[in-house]
């Protein structure tokens, strides 16, 4: 190649570019001419060439020849000259930041922002169908898309500019509008004597510019390791991307005779595929980055026309992920392809179900998903449809739906988070908490579970939930799924979610405590105490031991001349089960193992007081304060205790026994310990030390007690020296009282 030649042909531009103001009748024919020679010896890669060319005049005169031919449109010479111009900018800039930045000084860039934009005005965005299109033009838009790929392939200030000019909105536009995915299943041939090799040229285009574009976007949204992607779309971006995934809803239609052979279709098939990921997984960013696009695409439920332009995104992306299935031309590919696409496809839906899940859980959209004003949709038409995915896959073995079961149980948990809603998803006409038990198998996928369990663990927040899902067996559910089990210790952000369900439905409730505590032999009761036993959780341990302190509430509160027989006896032989020894050493252990969250220690506390005041809990409780607590492995971990600020940490070093935390609660005075606490303490001392709690045969354990407790007792007893806790002072002389 000579290597003057292509300077010739750049000096030759400027020349021509003189000339324009002549307005001679060949000139665009001249400048398209000379630019394809240009832009052909610059497909040869050569680095000091390319310099040497960008060190001209040259960007400057691509800059104005482009801004020429566009204004100059109605001249035919224009559109070649158009697109050889690009190719020219398009190959200056490869792999070269020194001519990224000339061209970018010139304004070459922009003024290819503002070709694309003119193209965008004139197509119908979120079409099903291909907007009609030459082939020049198509030549002309793909060779732009091309040029802003090239000029900001790893070059921040070419990206910088494009993201102000929002040309990742433009090229988004333009390529869903020439090339909507699908769209090649609805070609009809036209009616003159187009060649198919004009039908093939059109739609490699058409193909080729849509894996360009996406690949543009994708180099100006960036999504380095060192920064997060740049926000280039935003609500209006929406209609756009929801419109493409309708090409992988059934009904699909016969492929057209041009497109009939795999080997016809083969690079369609492979750019749909392409460019459905880059949309699931674009949907999914923005839901998860974006706040107006979670608000918008809650309000465009209700009012598509408003918000989206008569696009019902939310919508459409709902009936996809119910809908949505492998195209049936998937199956003339190869085994390995077909496989790849299939747990693409899956993957794809997987991070639409992501975005739905945190639109439902933006919390601005909580009254806007809901929507009381259809009698036959409780809850709206998003509540609804959450609540049919769960009815209609509830009892599937084997579920292949198991996508819709999790989205479903995920939205409705986010959603309930209000006590007006949780109540109405209990309550009839929707009364889903049968519907959820059902799901709660031995066989349910985890990730099943977590979705499930997560939304009981919200509806078991709203005490007038409690009886509702007493009666759908919940707790027994819950244990026979094995969610308490060895194998599921795995899994123990599940497992603290069961416990908390639990928990909540115990508190304040007495059938639900005797679904707890009864039978007596693998009771959920039982199960919980082994967990606790075997985790090194301090969440686990703990809010699994606040199960049985509400337990023990639920039933020393139930007065029992208000039960019926049976459930007198249920009573009687539910607190049997509760005042024996493990039960009542599992609460010393709470206490022991708190010093850093008074208020667990004061659960403990109030529990084992009550515990003490039947016939045979007195001198259990005394044992297990009195005797060494086990050495327990404790880690810390993520999950916060509900009881305590999320920034605690577990205690490093425990006291040797329970009775040893009471003593260093009576003595700390400080804010940290509530007076609540203190005087609880006391309480629990001042009744063991009553006549008849504890077996006479134990009066020197009960000795020992009291003596290693009476001189802080008195202290506290002494009204002038603890100013300000009168409820203290109070309990400390009633402890005192009772000892004598």
């Amino acid at each position: 190649m000579n290597g003057s030649a292509p300077l010739a042909a750049a000096s030759k531009l400027g020349d021509l570019l003189a000339q324009l103001p002549l307005n001679q009748p060949d000139q665009w024919f001249d400048v398209g001419r000379t630019a394809q020679g240009l832009a052909n010896d610059l497909r040869s890669k050569n680095v000091e060439q390319q310099t040497a060319l960008g060190q001209t005049l040259l960007p400057q005169t691509l800059t104005s020849l482009l801004k020429g031919a566009v204004s100059d449109s109605h001249n035919p010479a224009c559109k070649p000259a158009v697109f050889e111009l690009l190719r020219v900018a398009a190959n200056l800039c490869m792999d070269h930041d020194g001519n990224r930045s000339v061209l970018l000084d010139a304004g070459f860039p922009q003024t290819v922002v503002g070709l694309l934009e003119s193209y965008a005005e004139s197509v119908k965005p979120a079409q099903r169908e291909a907007t009609a299109i030459s082939i020049p033009d198509l030549k002309i838009v793909k060779t732009a898309v091309g040029f802003l790929l090239n000029a900001s392939v790893g070059y921040d200030a070419v990206k910088d500019r494009l993201v102000a000019l929002e040309a990742a909105m433009t090229i988004l536009k333009l390529s869903t509008a020439i090339y909507p995915l699908g769209s090649w299943q609805l070609y009809q041939p036209p009616s003159d004597d187009s060649s198919s090799e004009d039908v093939t040229e059109a739609w490699t285009l058409r193909s080729t510019l849509a894996s360009w574009s996406w690949r543009a976007i994708e180099e100006i949204r960036g999504d380095e390791e060192s920064q997060p992607p740049r926000l280039v779309f935003g609500p209006d971006a929406l209609p756009l991307l929801a419109s493409q995934l309708s090409a992988f809803v059934p009904p699909y239609p016969e492929p057209p005779t041009t497109f009939s052979t795999p080997a016809s279709r083969h690079t369609l098939v492979q750019t749909d595929f392409d460019i459905y990921e880059q949309v699931c997984g674009l949907v999914e960013s923005l839901s998860l980055d974006v706040e107006d696009v979670r608000l918008s695409l809650a309000r465009g439920l209700t009012f598509p026309d408003g918000e989206h332009g008569g696009v019902a995104c939310l919508s459409d992306l709902l009936t996809f992920v119910d809908k949505g299935d492998y195209p049936p031309y998937w199956a003339s590919e190869s085994l390995s392809e077909r496989s790849a696409k299939e747990k693409g496809f899956d993957l794809g839906k997987g991070a639409l179900v992501k975005a739905i899940v945190e639109v439902a859980g933006e919390e601005k959209n909580t009254d806007t998903l809901w929507d009381d004003s259809e009698a036959d949709k409780p809850g709206g038409a998003f509540v609804s449809r959450m609540v049919e995915w769960i009815r209609t896959y509830k009892n599937l073995k084997g579920a292949t739906r198991d996508d819709l079961i999790i989205c479903a149980t995920l939205s409705l948990g986010n959603i309930c988070r209000r006590d007006a809603h949780s109540l109405a998803i209990v309550k009839p006409p929707i009364s889903l908490a049968p519907d959820l038990a059902a799901l709660l198998d031995p066989d349910t996928d985890i990730k099943v579970k977590h979705g499930v369990i997560g939304l009981l663990k919200h509806l078991a927040q709203s005490q007038g939930n409690r009886a509702a899902l007493g009666e759908a067996s919940i707790i027994q559910k819950l244990a026979t799924s094995q969610i308490w089990s060895e194998r599921a210790d795995m899994v123990e952000i599940i497992q603290a979610a069961a416990v908390g369900v639990a928990k909540h439905m115990c508190n304040s409730d007495v059938d639900n405590t005797f679904s707890l505590v009864l039978p007596a032999e693998g009771s959920p009761l039982h199960q919980i105490l082994e967990l606790v036993n075997r985790s090194d959780s301090i969440a686990i341990k703990s809010e699994g031991t606040r199960v049985l302190v509400n337990a023990v509430k639920s039933m020393w509160s139930t007065d029992p001349k208000t039960l019926d027989e049976e459930k007198v006896k249920k009573r009687e032989a539910a607190t049997k089960m509760i005042v024996t020894e493990p039960c009542v050493s599992a609460l010393a252990r709470l206490i022991g193992r708190s010093k850093r969250y008074p208020t667990l220690i004061n659960e403990g506390v109030v529990a084992l007081s009550l515990v003490s005041t039947h016939p045979n809990g007195g001198t259990l409780v005394l044992d297990s304060l009195l005797n060494p607590l086990p050495t327990e492995a404790i880690r810390t971990t993520s999950q916060p205790l509900s009881a305590v600020s999320a920034s605690e940490g577990s205690p490093v070093v425990g006291p040797r026994r329970a009775l040893d935390m009471l003593i260093a609660v009576l003595r700390d005075g400080s804010p940290s310990v509530p007076a609540e606490v203190r005087s609880n303490v006391c309480a629990l001392l001042g009744h063991l030390g009553r006549k008849g709690v504890v077996a006479e045969n134990r009066t020197t354990d009960l000795q020992r007690m009291k003596d290693s407790t009476r001189e802080l007792v008195e202290g506290l007893a002494r009204e002038t020296e603890t100013p300000g806790n009168p409820k203290v002072v109070a309990a400390a002389k009633r402890a005192l009282e009772a000892w004598a």
